[in-house]
């Protein structure tokens, strides 16, 4: 209702959303689209019609202002309640003006969630063209009891906010996302309770009897490049909605099986116009060379606008999920025209301008990495600085030491000596140079001494699981990729193995985290002391462990519980048919050092028993 000089008026839509019809006494008038048309009235009205007139005219010009504000219709909730880390969604129904519903500068919609201790969550939403009204948005709760929320929306126009909700996050079993622990050297889920990442890269479409298959084998995280969402079909500041829904499907899947996703969003190759050839070029597949040249995808400031777009939508639609665990922003960031025809510093700084882009915006806190390729002269020490995660590839045969012969009988150092040497050299050099989880994002496929089919391969696979472990990364490493041609020898139970071992290390919860010297004739140990526990590996490639005596030094005096883990079995030797405290091995530590002996296994009863060619160990101090 207005009041203006002929009294007391309304205006209301009609069937035609352009045209308004304003009425007083016997007074109307049509105004369509900024035009009065008067309706016939009797004489005795017309010169309170004039006035009338004046006071519609004005109305005409704000009227469209008026109306085109936009408006949060309906906020559809599917539950009351929803459990901790999981996926609340809300489908919204609202009228904006905007051309491009992906790009925040014409739309703007955004979701204020108020937890129960009165933290605020801003979590923005996104578009999926496939779904009834288009803006969806998700969330995940991390404290249990009631929490409220607000939408908003801004568009040209104005802004306008919907009604708040409410909805009460109750206990579950999961135990959220991936961050790093207190200690700074290893993970933990949210809840505090410790993660140590055992996988590979997995590319390609989601196979959900594949994922099946991973987890019966230990796996607990994969690592997925992805193309970029923007495609010359969709066009700049767009993105597709096809790709976008099967990372979602993705991460439903994972989530049913408590797997984790390393998500690698920028693949060298889609950075690439010249770049090393053949496969690994991919510049022209899609449309950000409309925007700049490869060479200047680092530093260009448009890229970067549509950038900042891009990992906005990325952290509103995949944010919320607890199975996403890394934002693996670039893989071989070397590989790009960007870094070896342009600027390899300003490289680093875009990195540095990425990773603080997703600090600033995912309200999750999901950790970052991003590496160089695996080459030995490939130290990237500016990314390891800048990264939540130091992350170092390791491709053995450019440029590592490695039997270049082709005979194990011309050098005098055995194969898997080499590799497993090499994997700890570069560990070491992250835990030294970086106060922060040390990582192998990438290695493996044929970049090695032995071919991917042969039963040396899988010793080498075996033996840079166990080194790294006991070198102090926070995950296994990342071993390229899930495929025919080498799952014989890796998607195996030496997965299994490792993670039954990790999962008896509380590795959030130890204080003081740092490797310790270790040594066995012979061959080479290798061991992480902490306040908690000690662990550690044993290996010799050239004859076995058997009878081998490992040497502990740097640690605390003292009596320690000695629990031997044969490593190919996936068992602890005091778990084989023998219980009690009679059969626990105490052992002395003096002058801060240990020693124990490794027992030979001989074939028992017609069934092989043999300790192999390594050993890990756990060593537990006695109160």
């Amino acid at each position: 209702m207005r009041t203006g000089p002929a009294g007391d008026f309304t205006c209301r839509r009609t069937a035609d959303p352009e045209n308004y019809r304003c009425g007083s006494f016997r007074t109307q008038a049509i105004v369509a689209h900024g035009q009065i048309a008067l309706s016939e009235v009797e004489p005795k009205y017309r010169i309170q019609m004039k006035k009338f007139i004046v006071t519609i005219l004005s109305y005409a010009f704000l009227m469209p202002s008026i109306m085109a504000q936009p408006e949060i219709g309906r906020v559809f909730q599917r539950a009351d309640t929803v459990g901790l880390y999981e996926k609340l969604e809300l489908s919204l129904n609202m009228e904006a003006e905007y051309v491009n519903p992906f790009d925040p500068e014409e739309v703007d919609v955004v979701a204020a969630f108020v937890s129960p201790s009165g933290e605020t969550w801003k979590v923005p939403a996104f578009y999926d063209g496939s779904r009834r009204g288009g803006f969806i948005i998700r969330f995940s709760p991390v404290e249990t009891g009631k929490w409220s929320y607000t939408v908003s929306v801004r568009d040209k126009n104005g802004e306008a906010s919907g009604e708040t909700r409410t909805f009460t996050a109750v206990p579950s079993d999961h135990h959220g996302p991936i961050g790093i622990a207190s200690n700074g050297r290893y993970l933990e889920h949210a809840d505090g309770s410790p993660w140590y990442g055992v996988g590979l890269w997995y590319n390609g479409n989601t196979d959900p009897a594949v994922l099946d298959e991973l987890e019966e084998h230990g796996v607990n995280f994969i690592s997925r490049l992805i193309a970029p969402l923007e495609t010359w079909a969709t066009g700049m500041g767009r993105y597709d909605q096809g790709a976008c829904s099967q990372i979602d499907e993705l991460l439903e899947e994972l989530e049913k099986r408590d797997m984790k996703l390393a998500l690698n969003f920028w693949f060298h190759s889609f950075l690439s116009e010249t770049v090393w050839g053949g496969g690994n070029i991919a510049w022209d597949r899609h449309p950000y060379r409309l925007v700049c040249d490869a060479k200047d995808f680092f530093s260009s400031e448009e890229a970067w606008k549509y950038q900042e777009k891009l990992y906005r939508y990325m952290i509103a639609r995949w944010g919320y999920s607890r199975s996403l665990a890394i934002w693996f922003v670039v893989d071989e960031v070397n590989g790009t025209d960007g870094w070896v025809s342009g600027d390899s510093i300003g490289a680093a700084r875009w990195a540095g301008k990425v990773h603080d882009y997703f600090k600033a915006h995912d309200p999750w806190q999901h950790l970052t990495t991003g590496t160089r390729s695996g080459g030995i002269r490939e130290w990237w020490d500016r990314g390891y600085a800048i990264f939540d995660l130091a992350g170092r590839e390791i491709y053995e045969a450019q440029g590592f030491p490695i039997n270049t012969t082709g005979r194990i009988d011309q050098d005098h150092t055995h194969p898997l000596a080499y590799s497993y040497r090499n994997y700890h050299g570069e560990v070491k050099k992250l835990w030294n140079g970086y106060e922060k989880p040390a990582l192998i994002p990438e290695t493996g496929w044929d970049h090695t001494f032995y071919e991917m089919s042969m039963p040396g391969y899988q010793a080498q696979f075996h033996n840079a699981m166990w080194v790294c472990l006991a070198s102090g990364t926070a995950m296994s490493p990342f071993w390229w990729s899930y495929s025919r041609a080498l799952n014989d020898n890796v998607v195996t139970d030496q997965l299994l193995s490792i993670r039954r071992f990790t999962e008896r290390i509380p590795f959030s919860e130890l204080t003081g985290p740092a490797p310790l010297e270790a040594g066995t004739p012979g061959g080479d140990a290798y061991a992480m002391g902490s306040d908690r526990l000690i662990f550690g590996w044993a290996v010799n490639a050239d004859t076995d462990m058997s009878g081998k005596n490992i040497t502990i030094q740097g640690i605390r005096d003292g009596k320690y519980r000695l629990r031997l883990y044969h490593t190919w079995r996936g068992r602890f030797l005091d778990e084989e048919g023998r219980r009690g405290p009679e059969h626990e091995t105490i052992l002395t530590a003096a002058d801060n050092a240990l020693n124990f002996q490794v027992p030979v296994l001989k074939i028992e009863d017609g069934h092989a028993r043999y300790i192999g060619q390594d050993v890990a160990f756990l060593l537990l101090p006695v109160d």
